[in-house]
């Protein structure tokens, strides 16, 4: 049977051996290429690298940058309370102006007349209650008293001659009606020296309280129409409220301007800082805490002022004022952009390395190499081999971020504190190398 199989199928059995002999001869082969590899890589000299040892970090920094901008802390539309004829503008746009300072004058002719006028009746007023307080004078005593005396006279001597007419009446030498006039006139008297009597005692009284309260009011309400006066002539003259710049000027000269219309607009010359942050930054921030502000280039040491309490709903941040310094006022104006960056601690372990220790890994990761000290199978000194580390990328920052050579980046994974690890050059490493440490 065997016999004639291999007499019918001589060509199929050549084939199977064939494809038996290479089964066999393909694993030999391939295990003596390794160990030629393996024995080339033994005999190769250790490549030199450069190592540095792992050190524990508990946190690290983030520099954050905020954008605001310069805000005047006051600014106001400056106008007159009382309408009139601009006759004088002091100021240009752009000068920069003190508290109390002189900027534009209305017309106050009308109103230098009226005082005029009113200081006149014043006076007169002034006069008639000095009149009053210091009462009569002595000759106008004396030409009372004098003329009660006459008076007295008169009606003595006329008593006298009352006295005669009567008798005569009786002897029948003149008539009733005579008489009746007679004695008329003796009343008369009485009454004039009555009435010389009351004005000698009110001479000699002096003047009433009431009549000096009277006059003393109407001086204090002439006086009270000059203050008035006195006011609108001051708020004819516009002055700066505080120190500023003219920002813009609405109304020039000669023009007749009505109460309350803005003729010019002042801003005030100490401008803050006003940036939006995110309320964790704005949180930490206190009062009189010292930031660094860059502006046009420049950098100033700015304070922080106040926290607003309230949130932007639009942009979900609080605006947080920063008190600029004096040294810095002359070079800024409201408007301009300004920048704060600050600095966050983010508690996270981990482990820093220059970003050239990185090296690709499978799936997008990261790995880094480090090196084992392996004891020789001669009994001979050890060698250095290369192992992989899989690591997770934290936090990277350039170098412009710290005060180093280069990037560097902050990593976790299979490390530990004191590991050596390779820093530059992994493009030409695989695990299993020897490598000597620099």
């Amino acid at each position: 049977m065997r016999t004639r199989l291999i007499n019918r199928y001589p060509k199929l059995l050549v084939g199977l051996g064939a494809a038996l002999l290479l089964v066999v001869a393909v694993p030999l082969a391939r295990t003596q290429l390794a160990s030629g590899e393996d024995a080339e890589v033994d005999k190769a000299e250790p490549l030199a690298v450069e190592l540095l040892t792992l050190e524990p970090v508990s946190s690290y920094e983030v520099s954050r940058r905020y954008t605001g901008e310069i805000a005047a802390l006051r600014s106001s539309d400056l106008g007159f309370q009382q309408g009139g004829e601009l006759v004088d503008v002091l100021v240009q746009e752009g000068d920069r102006v003190t508290t109390g300072q002189s900027l534009a004058q209305l017309d106050t002719q009308k109103l230098q007349a009226q005082r005029l006028r009113i200081e006149a009746q014043r006076t007169e007023a002034q006069a008639r209650l000095l009149e009053l307080e210091r009462g009569a004078r002595q000759e106008d005593i004396a030409a009372a008293q004098a003329e009660v005396r006459d008076l007295e006279n008169q009606l003595q001597l006329q008593d006298t001659q009352r006295s005669r007419r009567e008798f005569l009446y009786a002897e029948g030498a003149i008539s009733q009606e005579q008489l009746d006039e007679f004695s008329f006139g003796a009343e008369a008297l009485e009454a004039r020296l009555d009435r010389a009597k009351s004005q000698l005692n009110e001479l000699l009284n002096g003047t009433r309280p009431e009549q000096v309260a009277a006059q003393r009011a109407v001086v204090q309400q002439l006086e009270a129409s000059l203050a008035d006066l006195d006011v609108d002539i001051r708020k004819s003259t516009l002055k700066a409220p505080f120190d500023g710049i003219i920002s813009s000027q609405a109304v020039d000269e000669g023009a007749v301007v009505a109460s309350g219309q803005a003729v010019l607009r002042l801003v005030e010359a100490v401008p803050e800082a006003r940036i939006g942050m995110p309320v964790e930054a704005a949180s930490v921030l206190e009062s009189e805490t010292r930031v660094s502000l860059e502006m046009g280039g420049d950098r100033y040491e700015a304070t922080v002022n106040a926290v607003l309490p309230e949130v932007d709903p639009q942009t979900r941040t609080q605006v947080v004022l920063f008190q600029l310094p004096a040294a810095a006022l002359p070079s800024i104006n409201p408007g301009q952009t300004v920048r704060v960056a600050l600095t966050e601690t983010i508690p996270t372990a981990g482990y820093w390395l220059p970003l050239e220790a990185l090296t690709q890994d499978v799936r997008g990761l990261w790995s880094v190499y480090g090196v084992d000290l392996q004891a020789s199978d001669t009994g001979g000194p050890g060698h250095y081999v290369v192992r992989s580390h899989s690591v997770e990328v934290l936090h990277e920052e350039s170098a412009g971020d710290v005060a180093q050579s280069g990037p560097r980046v902050l990593v976790q994974g299979t490390l530990q504190p004191g590991d050596r690890v390779v820093s530059n050059g992994v493009h030409r490493l695989v695990p299993g190398q020897r490598v000597q440490p620099l």
